[in-house]
């Protein structure tokens, strides 16, 4: 008998796995908050014996070095990988038992595409392939994206994706099931989960990689790459390096002074909490990044890297699941942090600052009969390129929220009524423009109401 288990690292949109027997298991691209995988190894019972990686991330700090140290497992890395410190090179076809018992090991197959060294891991168990770790191969309906090694690679390596996916498909028995790490709102797969699992039997049946010629595939994913988040390019750099223990203990407490001095220097205080309570009290200069959100993703996007930030929570277990998220993507130890209700975070006789929220339906009143916005009235939508091209509001004006921190100064005078797709971007971009003195309304609504609201035109 043999299981897997699946740990998900829902910000980043990534799964890790670990698979064993009875006795022992291997760990599969673990998150840097290693204490989860050992929490379920321990549920098990199990020792972790192996710990492998499918490719040197670039979307997230690995805690697999640091996991193998700790337990003393064997750690497996694709001998293409350019690390600076000790593992065990693996090349395509090398194996590892992982519980005898249970008569379980793990086999590598080559799969570039996603980088050049790429590995999967076949499971197998009494020398049947019951599943296969598939990183950032083969995933639930796409592939991982091929543009994030060097640009001058990225047709090299989507052809490559083509060719893993078909080996794949041609090795591996139909009911295996297809266990990758990205694909479920991670910016390293080139499209987005349809479901929350697969085998290689649907992705033979469905699967563009798998579906199409090489040509046509490789022609489509290309066009349909978007924006790279910019802290990718520190994630490989730090993975190749060996990344440290990480510390979760709390940070220093800040007081309503420190925060007003921490901002008056430049640096960046955060707020945590959902934007419904942001809009309606915040301290002046600060920025709100929902830790219920894609905190890690978005924070670390835009903040200047190496920027000093100060976190401010509602309870001591908000502040601690968002520094969970943030060491997975190198943002190690917060500058400070407060927790309670806003109020505490300002000085004596300093006010809370807080703007509106609306609606779809709301933002049409501010447009003319004949379809033009009225004057003093600047719609801003914040969506990304490829989400405007299906569609956008007539008028609009549009920065990625992405660019927008560095762009401010290109949104024109008047109330700026901000929007994405659903509400979450729109309010950090909304609290970027309040922060800078802007007058502003965060459009907290699903963008299917734009359309019902007669707003929206089909980009030509």
């Amino acid at each position: 008998m043999f299981f897997v288990d699946t740990i998900e690292v829902p910000g980043l949109g990534n799964r890790s796995y670990l698979a064993g027997g009875e006795r022992t298991a291997v760990a599969v691209d673990p998150p840097r908050d290693i204490d989860r995988v050992i929490t379920a190894a321990a549920r098990r019972g199990v020792r972790i014996s192996h710990v492998v990686e499918t490719h040197l991330h670039n979307d997230y700090v690995t805690g697999g070095l640091e996991l193998a140290r700790v337990t003393g497992a064997a750690y497996l890395v694709p001998a293409g990988a350019g690390v600076s410190y000790e593992r065990t090179p693996v090349h395509d076809g090398d194996s590892a038992e992982i519980d005898a018992r249970a008569s379980l090991t793990l086999r590598a197959l080559a799969t570039p595409g996603h980088t050049a060294h790429h590995t999967s891991y076949v499971l197998e168990a009494d020398g049947t392939a019951v599943a296969v770790f598939t990183g950032g191969s083969l995933l639930v309906g796409t592939v991982g994206r091929p543009d994030l090694v060097e640009p001058r690679l990225t047709e090299r390596l989507a052809r490559a994706q083509h060719a893993s996916a078909h080996r794949l498909a041609a090795e591996l028995p139909d009911d295996a099931a297809v266990l990758p790490t990205h694909g479920f709102g991670s910016f390293c797969s080139s499209g987005q989960a349809d479901g929350a699992s697969t085998t290689i039997g649907k992705e033979k049946a469905s699967n563009e990689a798998l579906t199409r010629d090489v040509d046509t595939f490789v022609a489509g994913l290309l066009a349909a790459l978007s924006d790279v988040p910019a802290y990718y390019t520190h994630m490989g750099p730090a993975n190749a390096a060996g990344p440290a223990p990480v510390d979760l203990t709390p940070p220093a407490v800040a007081d309503a002074e420190e925060i007003a001095a921490r901002l008056a220097a430049g640096e960046w205080v955060v707020d945590l909490r959902n934007r419904v309570a942001f809009a309606e009290g915040h301290v002046a200069g600060s920025f709100n990044f929902e830790g219920e959100g894609q905190l890690a993703t978005y924070l670390a996007w835009l903040i200047p890297w190496g920027k000093p930030v100060t976190l401010l929570a509602e309870s001591a277990e908000q502040l601690a699941a968002a520094q969970r998220e943030l060491v997975r993507v190198g943002i190690d130890r917060p500058a400070a942090a407060a927790t309670g209700a806003p109020e505490r975070w300002v000085r004596d006789g300093d006010d809370l600052a807080s703007f509106p929220r609306a609606t779809f339906a709301g933002l049409a009143e501010n447009f003319e009969d004949g379809g033009s916005v009225r004057d003093g009235v600047v719609v801003l939508d914040v969506r990304r390129a490829a989400e405007r091209s299906a569609g956008f509001i007539g008028g609009s004006v549009h920065i990625p929220l992405h660019a927008l921190h560095g762009r401010l100064k290109e949104v024109p005078a008047g109330q700026v009524w901000v929007h994405c797709a659903g509400g979450m971007r729109a309010a950090i971009a909304a609290s970027l423009l309040d922060a800078a003195g802007r007058d502003v309304v965060a459009v907290d609504d699903s963008f299917a109401a734009a359309e019902q609201a007669g707003l929206t035109v089909r980009a030509s």
